[in-house]
């Protein structure tokens, strides 16, 4: 049984919940053959096992496990049940950047927080038996009585219970423990830049600190992130000068220093390089 493909979402955008709905069926029924359904169809399982494939893959879905089906795939019933078996599902639609891939490779590379967004990826396994099902029960449950309701007196609350249960089912085990060790120093190495940009950082500062070889830190970065950690720091520090510029009135000479790059016309050559602008005139756009 294959269970070790991921569906990562590049967000922003969210996902977005459209319905809910709980099936029951009774031995010799079958879920219905579906092509190119248009949304994403999260099933729950709650009692019995669900025979279902997608494509050249084939599921048995037992009580307590999980399947995300693709939007743009073809699903068909595997065999009938054999035993009553009920389910919940969840259509919800997606307008973002989605990949599917298996464990152990990268969708996307992570992404560098631009100074005006805050970008995430959502990983969640296709096939699953989240550690938290009973707590998802009862999400799935309210999300039933919410369809009944009227749509405007519910919307926020449907919205928030399924974000809670895409963060119920999104990988939970403990990244420290199973994350590959490139992941792990790369994030390490990440965080680190972010804490110390202010500060004279080189690699051989960055070996010492995490008791690495430098060339072995830099090919975990170009790996996850696909950039040295060099061009990591470069790149966050002009991303804090961008809003140093609109959030303050320091002068470009304090902002450089702010920033690390010490010298103002050294941070003016990068800032115009990198924005194709110069600082002043990046400050100028946002005035009245």
């Amino acid at each position: 049984m294959p269970n070790d493909a991921y569906i990562t979402l590049k967000l922003p955008p969210m996902p977005y919940y459209i319905a809910a709905g709980l099936t029951e069926y009774i031995p010799g029924e079958q879920h219905p053959s579906r092509q190119n359904l248009g949304v994403f169809d999260l099933l729950w399982v709650i009692k019995g096992t669900l025979y279902i494939g997608e494509e050249d893959k084939e599921w048995e879905v037992n009580a307590g496990e999980t399947l995300l089906l693709m939007p743009d795939r073809y699903h068909y019933s595997a065999k009938p049940c054999e035993r009553e078996t009920a389910f919940y599902w969840i259509h919800f639609d997606f307008k973002g950047e989605w990949a599917q891939h298996e464990a152990d490779s990268a969708s996307f590379p992570l992404p560098m927080r631009q100074a005006w967004e805050n970008p995430y990826l959502i990983q969640l396994p296709q096939y699953a038996a989240p550690p938290e099902f009973k707590l998802a029960e009862r999400h799935l449950s309210q999300l039933l009585a919410c369809s009944v309701e009227h749509r405007r007196s519910v919307y926020w609350q449907e919205q928030q219970l399924f974000i809670e249960l895409l963060g119920l089912l999104e990988e939970r085990r403990d990244r420290s423990n199973s994350d590959s060790p490139a992941m792990k120093l790369a994030s390490r190495t990440e965080a680190y830049i972010r804490q110390h940009y202010q500060s004279e950082l080189t690699n051989a500062a960055l070996a010492e600190a995490f008791h690495f070889h430098p060339n072995y830190i830099v090919r975990c970065m170009k790996e996850i992130y696909h950039c040295s950690p060099m061009e990591y720091l470069h790149q966050y520090r002009l991303e804090q000068a961008k809003l140093l510029l609109v959030k303050t009135e320091w002068s470009i000479a304090v902002i450089a220093d702010q920033t690390g790059f010490r010298h103002a016309p050294y941070f003016s050559n990068c800032f115009k390089a990198y924005t194709g602008t110069s600082p002043l005139r990046y400050r100028k756009q946002f005035k009245p």
